[in-house]
């Protein structure tokens, strides 16, 4: 995997930053994100030759409930986001552990059945991660591995109700912050860890048809390589090319930025 670029995101409204979940249109040229702090906003993807070169902010709107008043405190606290091929979004939250659809133009989140386990999830540590299946599936993960058997339960949406599909294999001191599927169905989770030198991350994709779920770890950073990467949206370019678009929570804090990264693979990688 190499980086391709890196750009610093920055504008002036002070709502601005803190970013944890995104999805990149089929021709990487837009970009839909939502914030812990409780924004929706549409961007545009500058590009030259295909690199990614600059963001262009198009609009914003607070996320509101079903009653269209702005979500407040930590419910409003947004950390996943999925795009489905047929255009709906979804995002999910680690307080008030839930996943909602999204009208990204509105910002108004309608609610989805919850598993019994969201009830149950540590406060600031709920529903961090959020993908959409090809299939049309949701899944989703708690930041933290379940402190009984040291896995990620994986909970899937059929449109009905949630269930676990399958238990992602924690690894060191890494926790889960995004995912998403690739083009060749994989799914991607990235994971990140503090140290006192700066924020790391890693990539692992797994096959979750696969007996054993055919892990394979794609990234790992050294510290402060990248800032706090928390979102994650997998594309695949005009080329045939995989590519990872992340992005940076800066947690508001003036020395951190909100970063764009985009890794690509060689090629579309095969399952496992």
């Amino acid at each position: 995997m190499q980086t391709r670029s890196t750009v610093v995101w920055e504008e002036s409204a002070p709502w601005f930053g803190g970013f944890s979940g995104a999805e990149v249109s089929v021709d990487g040229n837009h970009l839909i994100a939502v914030s812990d702090r409780g924004r929706v906003l549409r961007a545009r993807l500058l590009r030259e030759g295909g690199k990614l070169v600059g963001v262009a902010l198009q609009q914003d709107a607070s996320l509101a409930g079903p009653d269209k008043r702005p979500l407040r405190n930590k419910r409003r606290d947004a950390e996943g986001l999925a795009l489905g091929e047929d255009g709906a979004v979804y995002v999910s939250f680690e307080h008030g552990h839930r996943v909602m659809r999204l009208d990204p133009d509105t910002g108004v989140t309608t609610p989805l059945p919850r598993h019994p386990d969201f009830a149950r999830l540590q406060p600031n540590s709920g529903l961090e991660a959020l993908a959409i299946h090809p299939d049309g599936r949701l899944f989703t993960l708690p930041e933290r591995p379940d402190s009984t058997s040291d896995t990620f339960p994986l909970y899937a949406f059929d449109g009905k109700k949630w269930s676990i599909s399958a238990h992602i294999p924690s690894r060191g001191p890494f926790l889960a912050v995004g995912a998403d599927f690739g083009p060749d169905g994989s799914f991607y989770l990235l994971e990140r860890t503090v140290t006192p030198l700066g924020f790391r991350s890693r990539i692992r994709s797994f096959n979750l048809d696969a007996m054993g779920l055919a892990e394979s770890t794609l990234m790992t950073s050294g510290p402060s390589q990248y800032d706090n990467l928390e979102a994650l949206s997998v594309w695949q370019d005009s080329k045939g090319q995989t590519r990872l678009t992340l992005i940076s929570d800066d947690n508001f804090f003036p020395l951190q930025e909100t970063q764009v990264v985009e890794l690509t693979l060689a090629k579309t990688a095969p399952r496992p």
